[in-house]
């Protein structure tokens, strides 16, 4: 990672702050792969659920054409979902693991903006790096469904704006994980419980629900983070579920709830 002492921190402006950021994001190794591997997995995905499939075009509607696109171009999410849990742990854990964050706390008295500037580099970041993988994968998933008849109908503004919905849930993800590292500012126990309200609260309410027939279990699980972020660019037609506006406002309070908390905390505590 490249080293920036607290004196020259110290002359930085807000942008200068957010500048910084970018540069420890952009020069810490696993940032790179851990794009990389989403954008990799990503088409991968797609290449196999498109390419694997024997569909009759002439029998599908628009609209479930176009559903079988998206659901094609956004099943790596899944998969990038985990990556960005912990690619964002990383990025606060990793400087109180070598000591820097004391400069840039020092730096920045107010620590407030530093960990403003890291969320703000980070979301924007991934944001970018979902839009590339989920419209590379859209593109794979028409060139390979196209010749079995089945064609985006862009008549229908909704599918590209889900495919930046995916993106921006991706992005979102990232920054819930930030907060989480904040909180616990450590590597393992930050991507343990990132990953855990990610991946396994859904597993063990599903469990609970299915096993038990608790329906209070499944009461909870369409506001579980990856769920109502899947719902955010996942339309769907049953009345009880929860719309993507609802879905994206419950993804807002998990992200809101996770900064605020990392933030009270790191102004209370000491580096």
């Amino acid at each position: 990672m490249t080293t920036l002492t607290a004196s020259s921190l110290s002359r930085l402006s807000a942008p200068g702050i957010i500048n910084s950021e970018w540069i420890k994001l952009r020069t810490v190794r696993s940032t790179v792969w851990s794009y990389a591997v989403i954008i990799l997995a990503s088409f991968g995905i797609a290449l196999l659920a498109s390419g694997t499939g024997n569909y009759d075009g002439s029998s599908f509607p628009a609209a479930e054409q176009n559903n079988l696109l998206l659901q094609s171009s956004t099943l790596g999410i899944y998969f990038g979902q985990l990556v960005v849990g912990v690619l964002g742990v990383l990025v606060i854990s990793g400087e109180y693991s070598t000591g820097m964050i004391r400069s840039t706390l020092t730096a920045v008295p107010k620590r407030i903006p530093a960990l403003a500037a890291k969320a703000l580099v980070l979301f924007l970041t991934t944001f970018v790096v979902g839009l590339v993988a989920s419209f590379g994968s859209f593109a794979i998933a028409i060139a390979l469904l196209g010749p079995q008849g089945i064609s985006p109908d862009f008549a229908d503004g909704s599918l590209i704006g889900n495919l930046v919905l995916s993106a921006l849930y991706l992005a979102l993800a990232a920054v819930f994980a930030l907060g989480v590292g904040t909180i616990l500012r450590s590597s393992a126990g930050g991507i343990a419980a990132a990953l855990g309200a990610i991946l396994l609260l859904p597993t063990i309410f599903q469990l609970i629900a299915g096993i038990t027939q608790a329906q209070w279990a499944a009461d909870v699980l369409p506001y579980l983070i990856s769920n109502a972020g899947v719902g955010m660019y996942t339309p769907t037609t049953n009345p009880d579920a929860l719309g993507q506006v609802q879905n994206l406002i419950v993804v807002l309070v998990w992200v809101a709830v996770s900064l605020v908390g990392g933030a009270v905390l790191l102004k209370r505590r000491d580096a």
